[in-house]
C-alpha cells in the first residue's frame, strides 16, 4: 500500500501536503478508491498550524464563532483555527469572548452525543464543524443533526478534504477537493465497481486511520 502513495499540495501553501494511497477501501458508509492520510496534519503542531491558517481564509469577521466541534481527532487543528479566527477578528459571543473546542461522543448505537457538562458549549452557540475527510457527507449530516438537536446554530463547515461541496445547505470549505485527486471515486457498497471486479479490500478506514485486511 505504501509503495503506491503520492502527495498533493495545497494551492496556497505547498508545505501542506496530503498523502494519498490508491486502492480499495471500506469506510463506514461507502467504498472509496483512495485513502487520504491526515495523521501528521492533525498531530504535528507545525502542520496543524498551517492547516488552520489556510482554513481561516474562508471565514469573514462578520461570522460569529463560539465553538469549534472537532471531528476525526482534529482538536489540535481546532485550537490553532480558533487562534487564527480570533486574530482575524472573528467574534465569539461567549462570556469570556473566547472560542470553545470540543468533540462529540458516540453511544453504543453510533449516535453522536454531547454530555451534560459539554452541552453548554453547544446550546445557543454559533458552531463551526471541523472535519478531516468528507466522502459521502453522511457522517457530517449526522453531526449537523446532532448539533441542531442540542440547540446549536451551525455557522460554518470546514474540512481538510471534501468530496462534496455542501451538506444540509451548508457550504463545505476545504483545502483539497475531489478534483484534486485523479480518478477519485466513492461508491455505495452494492454499487462498488471494485467489488464487482473482485478487487480485494486493502483496508478498513475512518477518520482516525486505517486497519489493513
Amino acid at each position: 500500500m505504501e509503495s503506491k502513495m503520492f502527495k498533493i499540495y495545497a494551492r496556497n501553501d505547498e508545505r501542506i501536503q496530503l498523502k494519498v494511497f490508491p486502492g480499495h477501501f471500506a469506510t463506514p458508509q461507502s467504498h472509496i478508491t483512495h485513502y487520504l492520510d491526515i495523521t501528521t496534519m492533525k498531530s504535528r503542531c507545525s502542520e496543524a498550524r498551517r492547516i488552520a491558517r489556510e482554513l481561516s481564509r474562508n471565514y469573514e469577521a462578520s461570522i460569529p464563532i463560539d465553538t469549534i466541534v472537532c471531528m476525526d481527532g482534529l482538536e489540535v487543528v481546532g485550537a490553532y483555527l480558533a487562534d487564527e479566527l480570533t486574530k482575524a477578528g472573528v467574534l465569539s459571543m461567549n462570556a469570556h469572548q473566547t472560542i470553545y473546542i470540543t468533540s462529540p461522543e458516540y453511544n453504543n448505537v453510533g449516535q453522536m452525543i454531547f454530555r451534560d457538562n459539554v452541552q453548554m458549549m453547544i446550546k445557543d452557540k454559533n458552531i463551526l464543524i471541523l472535519n478531516g475527510s468528507v466522502t459521502t457527507g453522511e457522517t457530517l449530516s449526522r453531526a449537523v443533526s446532532s448539533i441542531l438537536y442540542y440547540g446549536g446554530q451551525i455557522r460554518a463547515v470546514a474540512a481538510i478534504f471534501s468530496a462534496v461541496r455542501s451538506v444540509a445547505q451548508l457550504p463545505v470549505h476545504s483545502i483539497f477537493h475531489q478534483k484534486d485527486i485523479p480518478d477519485y471515486g466513492t461508491y455505495r457498497v452494492h454499487d462498488c465497481p471494485l467489488c464487482k471486479n473482485k478487487q480485494k479490500l486493502d483496508a478498513i478506514v475512518n477518520g482516525f486511520g486505517y486497519s489493513k485486511i
